[in-house]
């Protein structure tokens, strides 16, 4: 598929148009990169099938787009963006990723300092030249360091949101390149491993491995080196080899016999420190174990390989998944049979968190509602943003007592259980958008920071812990305030903040946004210690979005969570008991 491609090149279009101040088209740029980049079909082919006209049939796609699309398709650039670049510094776009550079600082930037590429931009802050700017100063010149630095530590790693649907894709792309070339081959075992496996919010790389017999190997590995995607081929050899994709992303892939591919897949799925544990108990059992099995020691003799339930089978063990294998005491609770029973997709009934076109969101409530009840969801909680979010087009009542009545009308037409809530924002001093009287009528109240990311702990800390003893919050959102990459996590005593939520019977959000992620597995452990309850939301302003789910499903099952824990896994008569003010 294209669709990232395209997006890429629309974002890119889109941060030189506001480099170059050129207004609300870089807006409407971003919607449809969002767009075809959570589209759920191949983009070329859409083209292929129905012209132009099957393009503007995407949501954002306008006529204008539409065209620039067609004509990246078929030649390969666009002459108006070609045009735009050579307007615009070359690190135009990789300095927009940095937070806090908006448009308008990054040209004083660019005339003051003629910065134009991020090296430029280093240069500047180790020299200490921003901060005599007027209207930068020292404070200012300190976030754009750590906002470097942020984004280096994350552009060397993938985020899950960007890799995971690669590495699918990639999958489907050689199972059916196999289909043809090499029928005998079971398409069943090529899975991706390493970090990804174990759905760390980043990775390093995209590891995949297969299974196939010695005289299959080869086949597979003309196949994987042959696919679109590739760019380039670093190596290749009979059971390893190594391609970067035309985007720049490099995968390695590696094929096993059927005897090994259990031994494998435990072995390179991780993590290290999980596996010397693994590798130390096989030594005190008589056994050695490696990527291609497990082994006993005095005759050499194969004892276990094929799979890797075998293998801790075989250790005493009771099966570890995937993703709690970090060495955290999961090995331990394995040999006690004490590992916890995760919670799985199909326990979860709704979604506590979704915006629609009421504030910020790109779908009608309708639309939303409609497709919620579609993925088989039991209820929703719509939650649009409140008053003060004017840069959300946050509701103002008057807005949200509507949405209360299309919502009332709504519920005679569909069978979910359609919640009335807010993301209602957390105000500097602790107290929350609405009054009281609001608070009070609405189904759920998720609060969220949205400002003053910068305060000390100090500060931070007693806003959010102040709003959790407002009894009218059911929802802590994005606890942290982080997005990977572009913003760390705001300075706050995260003890306080869940004693506080404990007392008051708070609700965690697991946010499953893939720039967020938040809560992470770290701070859900932590949390699951001080007895809390957890929700794991999409934060969706699509429909797109919504299929996020298993992003935050992930963290949780990282965390150690079980059905129990979790809110909207429960049927909606005991939700009613967890927000005493939902009402039939």
């Amino acid at each position: 598929m294209r669709n990232r491609e395209i997006a890429e090149l629309l974002y890119e279009t889109a941060d030189i148009m506001e480099f170059q101040q050129i207004e609300w088209k870089p807006r409407a740029y971003r919607r449809a990169a969002q767009n075809i980049e959570n589209f759920g079909e191949d983009i070329e082919k859409v083209y292929e099938r129905e012209g132009k006209e099957g393009l503007t049939g995407i949501p954002g796609v306008g006529e204008s787009i539409a065209d620039h699309i067609a004509e990246y398709l078929e030649t390969g650039k666009v002459e108006k963006f070609e045009k735009l670049k050579v307007k615009a510094p070359s690190g135009t776009a990789e300095l927009m990723e940095i937070r806090g550079l908006g448009a308008k600082k990054m040209k004083r930037l660019a005339d003051a300092l003629e910065i134009k590429t991020m090296s430029d931009l280093k240069n500047a802050v180790n020299a200490h030249r921003i901060r005599k700017l007027e209207g930068f100063g020292e404070k200012s010149e300190e976030n754009i360091a750590r906002a470097i630095e942020n984004y280096e530590k994350s552009h060397s790693r993938i985020a899950l949101g960007k890799a995971l649907p690669l590495a699918e894709e990639i999958i489907s792309a050689l199972k059916t390149e196999l289909q043809t070339r090499t029928p005998n081959v079971d398409l069943s075992k090529i899975i991706y491993t390493g970090s990804l496996r174990r759905l760390k919010e980043t990775i390093g790389d995209i590891d995949i491995l297969a299974e196939a017999e010695d005289k299959e190997a080869g086949k597979v590995m003309n196949a994987f080196v042959s696919l679109p995607a590739t760019g380039q081929v670093v190596s290749k050899g009979r059971t390893r080899s190594s391609v970067i994709l035309k985007e720049g992303l490099g995968i390695d892939l590696r094929v096993v016999p059927p005897e090994s591919y259990g031994a494998a897949l435990q072995y390179f799925t991780g993590s290290k420190e999980h596996n010397i544990q693994l590798r130390n108990i096989a030594l005190k059992e008589g056994y050695k174990l490696s990527e291609y099995g497990l082994y006993a020691k005095g005759s050499g003799e194969q004892v276990a390989g094929k799979s890797e339930e075998e293998i801790y089978r075989k250790l005493g063990l009771e099966y570890i998944a995937p993703e709690l294998r970090e060495n955290r005491g999961e090995i331990k609770a394995a040999a006690k049979n004490a590992l916890p029973r995760l919670v799985d997709a199909g326990d979860l009934r709704g979604d506590f968190h979704m915006h629609t076109n009421y504030s910020e969101g790109r779908e009608s409530l309708e639309v939303m509602i409609e497709k919620a009840e579609a993925m088989g969801y039991e209820y929703i909680a719509v939650t649009d943003h409140s008053r003060s979010q004017r840069i959300a087009n946050g509701m103002e009542i008057e807005t949200l007592k509507t949405q209360w009545k299309e919502i009332k009308e709504l519920s005679k037409r569909f069978r979910i259980k359609i919640l009335r809530g807010s993301e209602v924002e957390i105000l500097k001093d602790g107290s929350l958008d609405y009054p009281d009287e609001i608070l009070k009528e609405l189904d759920i109240v998720v609060g969220a920071v949205h400002s003053g990311f910068f305060a000390s702990e100090r500060e931070m800390t007693g806003r959010i812990v102040a709003s959790l003893e407002n009894k009218h919050l059911d929802i802590l959102a994005h606890p942290s305030g982080r997005l990977l990459g572009k913003r760390a996590a705001y300075a706050v005593n995260f003890g306080k903040v869940f004693e506080a939520a404990a007392a008051g019977g708070k609700v965690m959000e697991i946010n499953c946004q893939p720039s967020r992620l938040d809560l992470n597995d770290e701070l859900i452990l932590r949390a699951k210690d001080h007895g809390l309850k957890f929700c794991i939301s999409t934060d969706s302003h699509s429909i797109p979005d919504l299929s996020s789910m298993r992003y935050g499903l992930g963290q949780a099952r990282r965390g150690w969570l079980e059905k129990e824990d979790i809110v909207n896994t429960y049927p909606y008569s005991k939700l009613k008991e967890v927000f005493k003010k939902i009402r039939d």
